[in-house]
């Protein structure tokens, strides 16, 4: 499907591909038709960038499809990744006027964007919107815990199957199926990506993800191309517990 297949499929609301998802999942009729008025769409290529961390963003916007990295540059000029935007996150801060982090287009990406101004009069006065967004803030808070764990305490082969696994699990949601048995998807991010992000070498994420193939846990067609034969087979591979936490 095309950028402006997605781009004429997201015009109208009720088949939008991530309108269960999205900041709008909870909008009536007369509160779509208010945000009609405000939105319009923004497409960038691989490689692009969004917006700068520092820049003004007189926008916020819903990530329709394609991915997109969050990375922070130090002093040094070091850059890490440290977050991905995937179809139906929500890219801005209502109340802020810069960008926190610079964002980048990883594949071609399309996103349904809102005049920043209009939005944010719109949350004080519509409260799916608002009580929609204090959902995906908390998930997002929630997915900011588990990367510190991720990163800080699990072991290499840890820290593969736990990205494997949270992209799987976000791909079966936009499907709306649930996250149990076969899956599959295309990995969004390269090995040098998945290693920038994860805090390893690419040599070890190439082994790492042999080593899955080799063990059955993953199958691969290509590069990006990941079947899941057992879903609960690549979560006992994260280290997690059955509460979420991690094995001691």
């Amino acid at each position: 499907m095309t950028t402006q297949d997605l781009q004429l499929l997201a015009h109208d609301c009720g088949t939008c591909p991530i309108r269960h998802r999205a900041v709008c999942a909870r909008c009536e009729s007369t509160e779509l038709a208010r945000l009609e008025q405000i939105k319009y769409y923004r497409s960038f290529q691989a490689g692009q960038t969004v917006v700068w961390s520092g820049d003004r963003m007189d926008f916020v916007a819903s990530v329709v499809s394609g991915i997109a990295t969050l990375t922070q540059t130090m002093e040094d000029g070091r850059r890490q990744m440290v977050g991905l935007l995937l179809p139906s996150d929500f890219v801005g801060r209502p109340g802020r006027s810069s960008a926190a982090y610079d964002v980048t287009a990883t594949t071609d990406l399309v996103m349904c964007c809102f005049r920043k101004k209009p939005f944010e009069e719109m949350m004080a006065s519509t409260p799916h919107i608002a009580q929609r967004l204090l959902e995906m803030t908390l998930d997002e808070l929630d997915a900011a815990r588990e990367w510190m764990l991720l990163l800080g305490r699990k072991t290499a082969r840890e820290k593969i199957a736990s990205l494997l696994s949270i992209i799987a699990r976000r791909d079966a949601g936009l499907k709306l199926r649930q996250a149990k048995g076969s899956l599959v998807f295309d990995l969004p991010l390269t090995r040098e990506e998945m290693a920038d992000y994860l805090g390893l070498t690419l040599e070890t994420v190439s082994r790492q993800m042999s080593a899955l193939k080799r063990d059955g846990v993953i199958a691969l067609e290509g590069k990006r191309h990941v079947i899941v034969p057992d879903f609960d087979r690549l979560l006992e591979e994260t280290g997690d517990d059955s509460d979420g936490g991690y094995l001691n």
